[in-house]
């Protein structure tokens, strides 16, 4: 069974959530919308540009990759929904990703990041040009932040 069938209404509801806070706090679009969410959340996960979240816990653990989030980092949605967001980053590299992280939660979002990241078998990459934002509900209570790419380049090993 796909993860869109066992995740779907999961998928749906963040999706749109992903969307709608992306629009809000950059003023663009993630996806062209359509008048379906499922459609749109449907696109948003078979994307062929990376889509990630976080929750709002002091250790702030995933809880959503699209397909191509998931194929970078080598990780199927079981692993990643239990993955804190700091290990997407090397140990070396933790503390700045973490100062950064503070600065997009005071000021909504931050565009043009770059940095280096590491999948779960320990290949490298540098993201570049990542628009990295605070995901709220309608009442603005802060749920956690997203980040999205379209550019990384794998370094030497």
């Amino acid at each position: 069974m796909s993860i869109w069938s066992k995740q779907r209404q999961f998928l749906v509801e963040h999706g749109a959530l992903l969307l709608r806070t992306y629009r809000q706090r950059t003023g663009r679009h993630l996806i062209e919308p359509s008048d379906d969410l499922e459609l749109d959340a449907q696109r948003l996960f078979e994307a062929p540009f990376v889509v990630l979240s976080g929750g709002a816990e002091a250790e702030q653990i995933l809880n959503y990759a699209n397909m191509t989030a998931l194929g970078l980092w080598e990780l199927d949605w079981e692993t990643l929904t239990q993955t804190p967001s700091r290990e997407t980053a090397e140990p070396v590299h933790q503390a700045r990703r973490a100062e950064f992280l503070r600065q997009v939660k005071a000021t909504g979002f931050v565009d043009d990041y770059s940095g280096i990241r590491i999948s779960r078998t320990g290949r490298r990459f540098r993201i570049k040009k990542a628009t990295v934002w605070n995901v709220t509900d309608d009442d603005g209570l802060y749920l956690g932040q997203a980040a999205t790419f379209s550019a990384w380049e794998f370094e030497p090993s």
